[in-house]
């Protein structure tokens, strides 16, 4: 592998209308395969209740979470297989067939009988629809990342490829409006009966868009001069992971680069959310907003540190936005607990709460899917403190001695109506009941941002958003600048996918599962904490800068 290196001096061309046409057409259809992806996501409880009716509530969303993991699971066999095809056929016409095939399945999503009439075929194939989605989104993004800096002229890759990095914020943000507005229109019950159909059904015009748009472009100027040349790969997976010289930089692209963006993101916007929504107990409705309102006012900034990359290079920005983020996230997650629900947080700090037993008899509480059933009173105990929010310890008792929970100095023996007895003495003390505490935050309607702890909520998640446009604007450019482009499409797609789609896209329920394990609320952090801080001592010391390397000449 040779690589060219152009000149600082260099100036760049501007860009033609043709290539403007290129990133509007790659990001727009980007973004709407975000908005498919995340549509599953953000309505997981309602197509839980749709589609696997046949179990008890606590088991249906367990597979519905699954079902929604599921997706992010087989992203790098997406990866892999589409990958190989665009570096052999090309890159227009491989993400042609990505958004076709997560098109068609969100749609028929949407138009899909539930259990209720079909009976165990209902959630087979919704399961089987969420792969293909997974394996869409696979091929999509290192399509587009690849197609859009092959167009770009040299000292701009930064900024045009940041464009695509603001699609899956933007397909987050969409679904997220879209679902607002039709569960407003529609009113609650009749949204969870029928009408979280209409997101899905909306999918189908904007396949529509999106591949007319796409099939107006021509072929990525790269990839047509080496299939002029005949210097295009024959065997693209043996290339990009056969070789060591090539496996290598794949390996420190994902852990000194994509493993750390990848949790810095998903704390930053899916984490927020559910912390707000699962631990702080902020109703979704509002959870939804907040997020919503710190996107709108941070997508900019990907093509902010997008355009600055091309200035200073990739690195410092991606391994700052780690370093800052690992450093800053329990202040700032503290201070989000403080302005979205003080009453919890003055009983985190105020009321002592033990759980007494055998330690023979307490099993670990680590169950990052989800689907452990606890037998134990001493497990059944912490499993229902963790799903309350309560911050609390464990103490070993004598051997055979039964189960207690101490709230400060109040003992409650372990009992059949152990959650009714305990949650009366933790109210009692001083933990605020969700259903009726005054002092959560609530939002009247989406522009009600003007509250003074609305505000400073908002301000805080910007805060977090901020840290994910730092390390993702400048990934793709960084990305499609390591490998040669004979095989860029199948070696960049990977590592990016297993960063994104297991490291960041479990990270939510592995973080809730060390929160359930340890009784701190705060103790999930340490996941994302450790990752980055892992990606920038391997990117410091092992990872190249790449904004200068000429990836035309590069094959």
């Amino acid at each position: 592998m040779s690589v060219t290196t152009a000149g600082a001096a260099a100036k760049p061309r501007p860009m033609t209308r043709e290539e403007k046409k290129v990133i509007f057409a790659s990001s727009l259809g980007t973004v709407f395969e975000w908005y498919d992806f995340y549509l599953y996501g953000s309505l997981a409880a309602i197509i839980g209740a749709q589609f696997f009716s046949a179990y008890p509530p606590a088991t249906r969303d367990i597979f519905a979470l699954l079902a929604f993991a599921a997706g992010f699971l087989v992203r790098p066999f997406g990866a892999i297989v589409f990958g190989r095809i665009g570096d052999l056929v090309g890159r227009k016409y491989t993400f042609l067939v990505t958004i076709l095939i997560m098109g068609l399945s969100t749609f028929i999503v949407g138009i899909l009988p539930n259990a209720a009439s079909i009976g165990i075929a209902a959630p087979i194939i919704l399961i089987v629809l969420r792969l293909l989605q997974g394996l869409a989104l696979g091929g999509e993004y290192g399509g587009a990342a690849t197609y859009v800096a092959e167009h770009a002229p040299h000292g701009r890759r930064g900024f045009y490829t940041s464009w695509i990095q603001t699609t899956a914020t933007l397909g987050l943000f969409l679904s997220l409006i879209i679902i607002l507005f039709t569960r407003t229109l529609t009113g609650e019950e009749a949204f969870r009966d029928w009408g979280w159909r209409i997101p899905f059904l909306v999918s189908i015009a904007l396949l529509g868009v999106s591949v007319w748009i796409r099939l107006q472009l021509s072929e990525s100027p790269t990839f047509q001069k080496m299939k002029e040349e005949g210097t295009t790969s024959k065997a693209p997976l043996s290339e990009a992971f056969g070789a060591w010289g090539n496996l290598k930089i794949v390996l420190l692209a994902l852990f000194g680069l994509v493993a750390g963006q990848g949790v810095v993101w998903y704390t930053g916007q899916f984490y927020a959310l559910f912390f707000l929504q699962s631990i702080l107990k902020v109703d979704g409705y509002t959870s939804n907003l907040l997020i919503a309102w710190s996107l709108v006012f941070g997508t900019g900034f990907f093509v902010f540190f997008g355009w600055l990359s091309d200035k200073i290079g990739r690195k410092p920005i991606i391994l700052a936005g780690c370093l800052i983020a690992a450093a800053s996230y329990f202040p700032l997650f503290n201070m989000i607990t403080s302005y979205a629900n003080p009453a919890l947080e003055k009983a985190i700090q105020n009321v002592r709460v033990t759980v007494v037993s055998d330690p023979a008899n307490c099993g670990s509480l680590f169950n990052p899917v989800g689907t452990r059933i606890y037998n134990q009173p001493c497990d059944i105990a912490r499993d229902f403190l963790a799903k309350s929010s309560v911050k609390y310890s464990t103490e070993a008792g004598p051997a055979g001695s039964p189960v207690q929970m101490k709230v400060n100095d109040t003992v409650v023996p372990y009992s059949a109506d152990f959650a009714k007895s305990a949650t009366a003495a933790l109210q009692a003390a001083g933990y605020p009941s969700a259903a009726t505490n005054k002092d959560v935050i609530k939002m009247a309607h989406p522009f009600d941002i003007f509250q003074p702890r609305v505000a400073a909520v908002i301000g805080l998640l910007f805060i977090l958003v901020l840290f994910v446009t730092m390390v993702y604007g400048p990934i793709a450019a960084a990305l499609v600048e390591l490998f040669p482009a004979r095989i860029r499409y199948t070696s960049m797609s990977l590592p990016y996918h297993i960063g994104n789609g297991w490291f960041g896209g479990l990270l939510p329920a592995t973080a809730f599962a060390m929160v359930a394990a340890t009784g701190d609320i705060y103790y999930g952090l340490w996941y994302p904490i450790v990752i980055a801080l892992m990606t920038f001592v391997i990117g410091l010391l092992f990872v190249p800068e790449t904004k200068d390397r000429n990836i035309d000449h590069w094959h």
